[in-house]
């Protein structure tokens, strides 16, 4: 089974998801090399991809990552959401003790995937964080390789986003309806 990261009631449609409230998970500061945890998790393997916008759960924002949002990434150990780097890096999520040992010991690089090997896990797994109706994934590629993704940074994205869409909430639009007439 792949270890899960970030996968919170507050992401999913139904409670009792794999790590819990991500209230429970934010911390006031990060690990101290934070910055290179979130680049190893933008260089994960996309697993499968999702056409969806989400915002952040906290505070209603969007974010670099709120295209895809709950798209499927990992490393062949651990499997996370495409938007887990931006809980990371903006409220310093907790992550497993083992996590970080796992990174640390790979130098934060990005790792190949033995498909064989990690196909079974993949499927054990996916029932965990509410796919197992999904379309198995499978690759026809005996490896795979981690390939360059432009992936764009916090400071970057908040460079180009006016101060008032980075902090309109989603639903509305923030836009007051007029009552209806009865």
């Amino acid at each position: 089974m792949l270890g899960l990261l970030g996968f919170y009631d507050e992401l999913g449609s139904r409670s009792g998801r794999p790590n819990g409230s991500i209230h429970d998970a934010v911390q006031p500061v990060g690990e101290p090399d934070e910055m290179d945890l979130v680049a190893y998790l933008d260089a994960g393997h996309v697993l499968v991809e999702v056409m969806e916008g989400g915002h952040d759960v906290i505070t209603g924002s969007v974010h670099r990552h709120s295209s895809g949002c709950s798209s499927l990434v990992t490393d062949g150990a651990w499997l996370w959401r495409q938007d887990f780097p931006h809980y990371l890096e903006t409220h310093h999520v907790s992550l497993p003790e083992t996590f970080l040992e796992h990174v640390r010991r790979l130098n934060y690089r990005m790792p190949n995937i033995t498909v064989a090997q990690f196909a079974p896990h993949y499927d054990e797994t996916m029932p965990l964080v509410g796919w197992a109706s999904a379309v198995p994934w499978r690759s026809t590629a005996t490896t795979l390789v981690p390939e360059p993704r432009a992936v764009t940074s916090k400071a970057q994205f908040e460079a180009t986003m006016p101060a008032q869409e980075r902090a309109r909430p989603h639903g509305s639009r923030g836009k007051r309806r007029k009552p209806r007439s009865a």
